[in-house]
């Protein structure tokens, strides 16, 4: 008679159709106390379109985690304590998109520097923290094939599938994007 939360963390990683589909079938006939949160990279492979029109389906978006340009400046500013400028805010909202880890590790940088303004001008995500997370939290998930495709396609200032067919050698890289 009480709810119940299911959490089913990188679903992305499912690739087998027999389990798409027993979770399909799941969803469909849970009990109503019953709730399932999916978190995935990717769309999985399920009725989604018929939940959403149901009014079934709660979707959280990229767009709904990343921090509007007041969101930044009221955790870069007051809960951090750094005070910086509307502009250095604006500056390291548009390059972390407003990402929180992101703007964590940008306060994280900050700490103790005397030209503030200066850093975040240069600031493009080569810092030593940001790059410990990505290594630790992203590239060390990644299967092999990703992680080979990132070392070949990085070279490029833009990403497009013909682009890196070309330079990374395959015919899937527009799938691979």
């Amino acid at each position: 008679e009480h709810d119940v939360i299911l959490v089913l963390d990188d679903y992305h990683l499912v690739d087998d159709l027999d389990v798409g589909r027993g979770m399909a079938f799941l969803l469909q006939h849970l009990p109503a106390q019953v709730h399932v949160v999916l978190s995935t990279r990717a769309d999985p492979d399920l009725p989604l379109a018929r939940w959403r029109v149901r009014g079934e389906l709660v979707e959280i978006r990229a767009a709904d985690l990343r921090f509007t340009s007041d969101e930044a400046a009221a955790y870069l500013n007051e809960a951090t304590g750094l005070r910086l400028t509307p502009g250095d805010v604006e500056v390291l909202e548009e390059r972390t998109e407003g990402w929180i880890a992101a703007l964590q590790l940008a306060a994280i940088s900050l700490q103790g520097r005397d030209d503030v303004s200066s850093f975040i001008a240069r600031f493009a995500g080569n810092d030593r923290y940001l790059v410990d997370y990505l290594v630790e939290e992203v590239l060390t998930h990644q299967s092999e094939p990703v992680r080979e495709f990132l070392l070949h396609s990085a070279v490029l200032d833009r990403l497009t599938g013909p682009i890196c067919d070309v330079v990374v050698g395959r015919a899937d890289s527009r799938e691979m994007l």
